[in-house]
């Protein structure tokens, strides 16, 4: 009975081995950031002088899809690579995320286009184009007849840092 139950484990030991084995392979690598993946980020936006601008930190995750353009290029090109848990501080040049201010976005409009309450210098508004497209405007410089709003990005001009997790890719 010794005989044939020591002929029994070693007929066994290759089918075990072979179960192993094919379980390992099963396994796959961890998801990377790659063209394509759907990722959601955890972020904080910092301006140089240490000003939070933004962040989802204890909200909703922000998700995106790789290769879209659903976030700055320059960002996304520093995200790619990454797994889930992960985190990454990136800088980016004004050039790298929404360009340097350009005088040519300031525009003179009639005092009476902008409502009464919003006549002072900084004040944020919604622009809408006869598109339809929404963009943000601030109020530059109030003058007797006239106010300048600057059409720049509200970020133009500035250098940025995120703070960034990697919270899942699918």
């Amino acid at each position: 009975m010794l005989l044939f139950r020591t002929h029994i484990s070693l007929f066994l030991l290759p089918t075990l081995s072979l179960l192993v084995s094919s379980a390992l392979q099963a396994e796959e690598p961890p998801a990377v950031i790659a063209d394509g993946s759907q990722v959601s980020i955890e972020y904080t936006l910092t301006l140089t002088d240490g000003t939070v601008a933004d962040t989802n930190v204890g909200g909703e995750a922000l998700v995106y899809k790789q290769g879209n353009s659903q976030i700055l290029p320059a960002l996304e090109k520093q995200l790619s690579g990454l797994k889930v848990g992960e985190s990454k501080q990136v800088s980016l040049t004004a050039l790298e995320s929404y360009g340097e201010v350009d005088p040519a976005l300031f525009q003179t409009v009639p005092l009476a286009s902008i409502p009464q309450d919003a006549r002072t210098p900084g004040t944020q508004l919604v622009a809408q184009a006869p598109t339809g497209e929404q963009r943000p405007v601030r109020v530059h410089e109030v003058k007797t007849e006239e106010i300048i709003v600057d059409l720049n990005h509200p970020l133009a001009g500035k250098a940025l840092r995120f703070d960034i997790k990697i919270l899942a890719i699918e």
